[in-house]
């Protein structure tokens, strides 16, 4: 049995996108998917040059500029930001979204596996930040406050979730990195934040239902373990993905910011039957 994306009639409609990123240059890894491409595809909105980088980038928004690149190689990161960046005239945002998904307690995973989804999940934010920063350091002289990287990381860093052993472990070093990127930055300009999605409508979290016994259900548990009953859809994380990376956040650094409909933070009695 297959599944299909929620209805966008289900998630409320973003306001029409002010022109805050016009005249800066921004660079998306995994963009041609999911968060990546609603956040590519919004910051084009919101007057960005954007590129897209991504292994396959057949999805990259219209408009945007696509480069090819595994962030697993060190090699192909560098060559497709310099790419992107003389695309570009330069690069003043990183939004380093690329990652993959893994299932199943510290048991279900060989090793392998572990140092697979650590290598891109973690390594490739890594790289591509390395290749990013003296492009962003350039950025920050040219245009203070307007330098920025901003991670997509997870509210599994912060929560226990089950069957998430491994992905909660590489969403934890990102966490981590980003605190860490931010001291070593901040007096060069560059600001550096993640957003903590929680279950998000993507591709992704697709495949997952459709390998489930009863997607229905699989997809009604999902709903409801997040207080505001549904799943969080992926322009609503790339709203908040615009903010930390645009001008508006300037004073904003070393934050991580939940979009996980309540999931985090808040403890609802159950409803009443």
């Amino acid at each position: 049995m297959t599944t299909t994306p929620q209805s966008a009639a289900r998630f409320p409609q973003p306001p029409q996108s002010p022109q805050d990123f016009a005249g800066l240059s921004a660079l998306v890894t995994g963009g041609a998917s999911g968060i990546g491409a609603a956040t590519a595809r919004l910051l084009a909105a919101r007057g960005a040059r954007v590129a897209v980088l991504d292994r396959e980038t057949a999805g990259a928004p219209e408009g945007t500029f696509p480069v090819t690149a595994d962030v697993t190689s060190d090699a192909g990161v560098r060559a497709a930001v310099d790419r992107a960046a003389q695309h570009l005239g330069g690069l003043d945002v990183l939004v380093s979204n690329a990652g993959i998904g893994a299932i199943g307690t510290v048991e279900d995973n060989p090793d392998d596996e572990w140092h697979r989804v650590l290598d891109v999940n973690v390594l490739g934010m890594v790289r591509t930040a390395r290749a990013a920063l003296p492009y962003l350091r350039e950025a920050a002289v040219r245009r203070p406050g307007c330098a920025s990287i901003t991670h997509t990381c997870s509210i599994a860093a912060t929560a226990g979730l089950p069957q998430r052993a491994l992905y909660s472990a590489s969403k934890g070093a990102v966490l981590s990195l980003t605190l860490a990127m931010a001291a070593d930055h901040v007096r060069e300009g560059v600001r550096v934040n993640c957003v903590n999605p929680g279950t998000a409508d993507t591709p992704w979290i697709g495949r997952l239902l459709a390998q489930a016994e009863d997607p229905a259900a699989e997809r009604a548990a999902l709903d409801a373990r997040q207080p505001i009953g549904r799943l969080v859809s992926a322009d609503e994380v790339a709203a908040a993905i615009a903010y930390l990376a645009g001008p508006a956040a300037a004073g904003v650094t070393g934050t991580a910011l939940a979009v996980d409909g309540g999931m985090q933070g808040l403890r609802l009695r159950p409803a009443a039957t």
